[in-house]
């Protein structure tokens, strides 16, 4: 028989509202962190030893905070929020300073993605005040790459991301009408467009190694899909969820499972190769809005957790074995 899903490791309250995004940052070198923004603006930086926030950024005029990144190797702290703004935040030695910020300009929903490209090089594609354009800036001096719009009537952008491949930065965009279009940002031109739903595009994340990815919609299809070697995007799978709605999906660095964040306040976990259903994670009262995996065993087991609309984060450990 299948053991039976697991209960919380434990629950993080004290958000104060609902919880839009979540970012793990354990590199090993301190106390594990998770970083959380709230639907009043702030920022609360959770210390996963104490379990209690380390401190709290009032951020964004109090605004709803709805992507956080923190960059690699460095105290430097990135958040987007419904006032138009991106900011960068100053964390070192406890410090919780607003270094710099970006007016963007966009009043929808779509969350940023940032891309390292070298040490002290770093790529913000973030969406603009034109609905349907992706900006990619070089965030040292906000000086612009390029703007990514598509010839074809596909709607609003409702999410993104980023990564490098050999040829230069790429980019996965999805959209109000279902479509999924990879992008070369070097020569700002689409590589390839599927119309992957019948509904918005909610939520994708690509498993840059596999070259797959897989989006969530407001209906109750899951699909994956792959890039081959012409850059082509092609339909690789699909499951069918009990109840519509996916606000965010999240592929283990492992590349073993998929987590996702259901609008039926739960949080279900798939194997990633042939998007199996494994497990219903059920705690949540209200909606489900965000997940992330922690991407370093530190502590020991791997982490996942998840933000809702009842305004607590849930931190689990699945499916740990390496």
């Amino acid at each position: 028989m299948a053991r039976p899903p697991p209960n919380p490791l434990y629950i993080l309250r004290g958000s104060g509202d609902v919880v839009n995004t979540l970012h793990f940052c354990c590199d090993g070198q301190g106390p594990s962190l998770l970083y959380s923004g709230s639907g009043k603006g702030a920022i609360h930086v959770w210390n996963l030893t104490t379990r209690r926030p380390e401190c709290v950024l009032e951020s964004h005029s109090g605004n709803s905070v709805i992507w956080l990144q923190a960059l690699k190797e460095s105290s430097t702290l990135i958040s987007q929020g419904r006032d138009m703004r991106m900011c960068v935040w100053d964390l070192s030695e406890g410090r919780g300073a607003l270094t710099d910020s970006l007016l963007t300009g966009s009043v929808g929903f779509c969350q940023c993605s940032l891309l390292e490209t070298r040490p002290g090089s770093t790529l913000l594609a973030h969406p603009t005040e034109h609905m349907e354009e992706v900006s990619v800036v070089e965030m040292k001096s906000w000086t612009q790459v390029c703007t990514l719009k598509p010839d074809l009537k596909v709607g609003m952008l409702m999410c993104m991301k980023m990564w490098q491949a050999q040829s230069g930065p790429v980019l996965c965009a999805g959209y109000e009408d279902g479509s999924v279009i990879l992008w070369d940002v070097s020569h700002r031109r689409p590589f390839s467009c599927l119309k992957a739903h019948t509904e918005p595009v909610m939520c994708l994340d690509v498993d840059v190694c596999r070259q797959k990815g897989v989006s969530g919609s407001s209906d109750n299809i899951l699909h994956s899909w792959t890039i081959d070697d012409q850059r082509n995007l092609q339909m690789h799978s699909s499951v069918q969820l009990t109840n519509p709605g996916v606000s965010s999906a999240r592929v283990r660095t492992d590349g073993k499972i998929l987590a996702t964040a259901g609008w039926d306040n739960n949080i279900r976990v798939f194997g990633w190769k042939k998007l199996k259903p494994l497990a219903v994670l059920q705690h949540h009262t209200d909606m489900v809005n965000t997940v992330a995996f922690s991407d370093h065993q530190d502590p020991p087991q791997r982490l996942l957790a998840a933000g809702s609309k009842d305004q607590r984060i849930t931190v689990w450990s699945i499916y740990s074995e390496s």
